[in-house]
């Protein structure tokens, strides 16, 4: 299972994943990020990802020569960032944990969202 979610904040897209970033749920997220506003910086926060398969390895590459920045707290992120020589970026996971309330209002931002996918594997 993948969850997403994605926070606008001081003109960068920051996109959080969780779970498994496998097959189609990685399809969906280079999806998501080539139609997003090419201004926007693209912060991808890989903390809570457990598991990525080929698939999801190409998208991260993809994501890479868009620009993105990653997010790597765990020692599996990082190693990930490591091996496929990802960018990282220092001391963002504050600003990318997306609660449910991010407005401070109980609203979400219109591009918040959340993908729910089972892995097909």
């Amino acid at each position: 299972m993948l969850r997403v979610q994605t926070q606008e904040l001081d003109g960068a897209l920051f996109c959080r994943l969780e779970g498994r970033f496998t097959g189609e749920g990685a399809k969906e997220v280079r999806r998501l990020v080539t139609h997003c506003d090419s201004k926007l910086e693209l912060v991808v926060d890989l903390t809570d990802v457990m598991f990525i398969d080929a698939i999801g390895e190409e998208v991260l590459l993809f994501v890479k020569r868009l620009g993105a920045q990653f997010v790597a707290e765990t020692s599996y992120s990082r190693d990930v960032c490591e091996r496929l020589n990802l960018p990282s970026v220092c001391n963002h996971k504050s600003n990318t944990r997306v609660s449910a309330s991010s407005d401070g209002k109980g609203h979400r931002p219109a591009n918040d969202f959340r993908h729910r996918m089972n892995d097909h594997t």
